[in-house]
């Protein structure tokens, strides 16, 4: 018996249009076993997606205030500001 290929096939029914049903139907796949390689998939993403970013420091320029963000009871995060709204927004959704 050939080794299924789940990424392949996942990658295959979210462009499908089809429901997971059907996309297993229609391939002759488990619907259970491509439901638990999809939680997988998705578990792996997830983990992926907490990597690590790169981060450039520079010289803070004066700023005429701070936004203090208190991550847990020993981290905080001040940051100018200055800083635009939309990489206030970015920064806030990447942190979750």
């Amino acid at each position: 018996m050939a080794k299924i290929d789940w990424e392949k096939h996942i990658v295959a029914w979210q462009g499908s249009g089809l429901s997971q049903a059907a996309y297993c139907r229609r391939e002759g796949l488990s619907g259970s076993s491509f439901s638990q390689r999809l939680r997988e998939y998705r578990a792996e993403a997830v983990v992926d997606s907490q990597a690590l970013i790169p981060v450039r420091v520079e010289p803070a320029a004066p700023a005429a205030g701070s936004l203090v963000l208190h991550c847990g009871q020993d981290q905080r995060l001040e940051i100018p500001a200055s800083v635009s709204p939309r990489w206030l927004a970015e920064l806030l959704q990447c942190l979750g």
